[in-house]
């Protein structure tokens, strides 16, 4: 996905900004929550999502014996030991759970694709230098998806298009939880729906939730978020240029999340014709400053979850998010 150069309006709304202050005062449920909470099973969009259950585990070590072990729709669970080369992306079937062992398995220079399937889980992968075209890992026409515990990583030595996305949701996807995953050092971190001219199909979809992720030296996208619905919450952004991106009319709920290091923490006016919604909450911006031309009405998730305090999210998210933590 190419990115076209940021298209910032020089105003900032006042008035927007006086609502996200109000709302920032909110009280709601704020519990403290141990690092990998959520490792027996998705919270958020992605609830439900079983990925291959309690199927047998196959464990794989060769890129052939990989692509053969996640084809067809039957329940599946594929261990992947060791580092696999991969060049373009290889298609996840439906109801599979896809889980590395150990915390130095997964794949280089290229990734996963779950294209038009259902029911998928990916956890504990070390997924690194997706080289364009391809992602690290692709979610495209497909639902109830559990991305979780994986460490995504590139460099910033190349061009910002040397490498595609870390994680990219397209294409009508719904249904999907992002958790206790850590992106590092690449320009294109998590991009939701991958064109403005692409309404028909993704608009009453992409529904997102991420949570508890690290985010460290990645430039933006964190997520860039078209048409679609999304949750961010308890996450760390440390070293970032343009962090939540809101755009197309989509709506974000940005609650209690740290940003350290960062030019802009929330912004719903760049780069597209159509500006954002956002509400922001309980985060702790460290200096960042927002641009908030659209306040929503996204403020409460239709799903149980419990948002712990900024204060604690920097502790938890370093020492749980990751692979070696499940």
């Amino acid at each position: 996905m190419r990115t076209r150069p940021p298209r910032t309006r020089a105003h900032r709304s006042t008035p927007a900004a006086a609502v996200a202050a109000t709302l920032a005062a909110v009280t709601v449920l704020v519990l403290p929550q141990p690092a990998g909470a959520a490792e027996s099973a998705p919270i958020g969009f992605g609830a439900g999502t079983t990925g291959g259950g309690s199927a047998t585990p196959v464990t794989v070590s060769t890129l052939a014996a990989f692509k053969t072990a996640v084809t067809g729709g039957s329940a599946k669970v594929v261990r992947v030991s060791g580092l696999i080369s991969l060049s373009g992306q290889v298609d996840i079937g439906s109801n599979t759970t896809v889980l590395g062992v150990g915390s130095a398995s997964g794949f280089t220079g290229g990734g996963l694709r779950i294209k038009e399937a259902t029911n998928v889980v990916v956890r504990n992968l070390n997924i690194s230098k997706p080289l364009k075209p391809s992602d690290g890992i692709t979610v495209q026409e497909s639902t109830k998806v559990w991305i979780d515990h994986n460490s995504f990583s590139a460099d910033r030595d190349h061009d910002k298009d040397y490498y595609d996305g870390l994680l990219d949701i397209n294409h009508g996807s719904d249904h999907v939880t992002v958790s206790w995953n850590t992106f590092k050092d690449h320009f294109k971190g998590s991009l939701v729906g991958h064109s403005d001219n692409n309404a028909s199909e993704d608009t009453g979809h992409l529904k997102v939730t991420y949570h508890h992720n690290q985010f460290s030296n990645v430039y933006s996208r964190i997520p860039s978020l078209r048409f679609g619905t999304g949750h961010f919450y308890n996450n760390y952004v440390a070293g970032a240029d343009t962090a939540c991106h809101s755009r197309m009319g989509a709506q974000m709920l940005v609650e209690n999340n740290v940003f350290r290091s960062t030019k802009i923490a929330v912004t719903t006016n760049r780069s597209s014709d159509v500006d954002g919604y956002a509400n922001l909450r309980g985060n702790d911006l460290g200096g960042a400053a927002t641009e908030v031309s659209r306040v929503g009405s996204f403020t409460n998730p239709p799903y149980g979850y419990t948002a712990e305090p900024a204060s604690s999210v920097v502790a938890s998210v370093t020492s749980g998010a990751g692979t070696g933590k499940i």
